[in-house]
């Protein structure tokens, strides 16, 4: 075993998170965990993930369900492609290995929506297999550990580290060690003020012991998210809401929102508002107050959303797929997109 190994393994016994996921291997639970801890932080999982097996406990369970529930039980997690990435990874799954997740690394990686990652993750964690599991933890720790120079957002950096991870991966207890540094990297090797006095591999650390931990890892900076203005028409007609539900591909896929237009520079909202839902759902209104306004972020662009109360002037049936009158008490399924979700739960509350 090497010396990274034993000491990291050593610290990890008695340092270890509490984590729900933690409290037995099986392949499945340990597939959900991963995708919902993408991008999102532990506590804010927790309370999801205890729902999603309360609903989901196996593998089949969630195979059969559908999707609208499947992504009303995701919802306020964000970053929806996520669920249905599962979802259909699952169904395959099913449908192709009798609901038994593949414990080789060539047929896992061709399940969709499991990448490097997360089959990493899955192997080692539920099967005890070699493999390494790179995230932003390890690629900061392993950047720290080697003074790395290369940018660690680039694919050879990756590549690199997880040559790195085989090198010090112990021959059992492989799971183990990827957990391991899992929580270093969430509790001591941290991004801006990481604890070196709490870490048990300070004599391994290459930034440690020239007093660097700030300078590492090299990353260049992202470009900004684009911000991206839009309104958003709230009508209502005898106690139901016209509501539009979003092509199934592309940012938000699948979920619900109030019909909302892109906006030019220098576009009058209300003008545009009305053209677009006359066009869009064959229903004549008149734009009247805001009702709200919101700034909702993603990865690559910035919402600065205005949703206005729209007076019905000409009732006819919704034209397009889609898009449909609904009551509020029918909502509960619905997977609302991104800020639609708070506007949804405002008319709830007023109702």
């Amino acid at each position: 075993m090497t010396k990274l190994a034993e000491l990291l393994l050593g610290w990890y016994d008695g340092a270890k998170r509490d984590l729900p996921w933690r409290k037995d291997s099986d392949p499945y639970k340990i597939w959900v965990s991963e995708i919902m801890l993408q991008q999102t932080r532990v506590e804010t999982v927790r309370p999801y993930y205890k729902r999603w097996l309360e609903r989901f406990p196996s593998l089949g369970d969630l195979a059969a369900a559908s999707d609208d529930e499947v992504l009303g039980y995701w919802q306020g997690l964000g970053y929806y492609s996520r669920a249905r990435r599962l979802l259909q990874g699952v169904r395959e799954v099913q449908a192709d290995y009798g609901g038994r997740v593949p414990d080789s690394r060539q047929e896992i990686m061709a399940v969709a929506g499991i990448g490097e990652y997360t089959a990493g993750a899955i192997l080692s964690i539920a099967y005890d297999r070699p493999e390494p599991a790179v995230d932003g933890n390890v690629l900061r720790i392993f950047s720290r550990l080697h003074c790395l120079v290369e940018d660690i957002a680039t694919n050879a950096a990756k590549r690199k580290v997880g040559e790195l991870v085989m090198q010090a991966m112990p021959a059992r207890r492989c799971g183990d060690f990827n957990q391991a540094l899992m929580d270093l990297g969430a509790t001591v090797c941290l991004p801006k003020t990481p604890r070196c006095q709490s870490c048990p591999i300070p004599e391994l650390c290459c930034a440690y012991s020239r007093d660097m931990q700030q300078k590492f890892p090299l990353k260049r900076k992202s470009a900004a998210p684009r911000p991206v203005q839009l309104a958003a028409a709230v009508v209502q007609t005898h106690g139901s809401y016209l509501l539009r539900r979003r092509p199934d591909k592309g940012l938000l896929a699948n979920m619900w929102e109030f019909p909302a237009v892109e906006l030019g520079a220098a576009e009058d909202p209300r003008a545009v508002l009305e053209a677009a839902i006359m066009t869009e759902t064959g229903q004549r209104v008149e734009a009247g107050g805001k009702l709200l306004e919101l700034t909702h972020t993603f990865s690559h662009r910035r919402w600065h959303i205005a949703f206005y109360q729209c007076f019905l002037q000409e009732e006819a049936l919704p034209a397009g797929s889609g898009i449909c009158w609904l009551k509020p008490d029918e909502w509960a399924d619905l997977a609302f997109a991104g800020p639609h979700r708070q506007m949804a739960a405002q008319l709830i509350g007023d109702g």
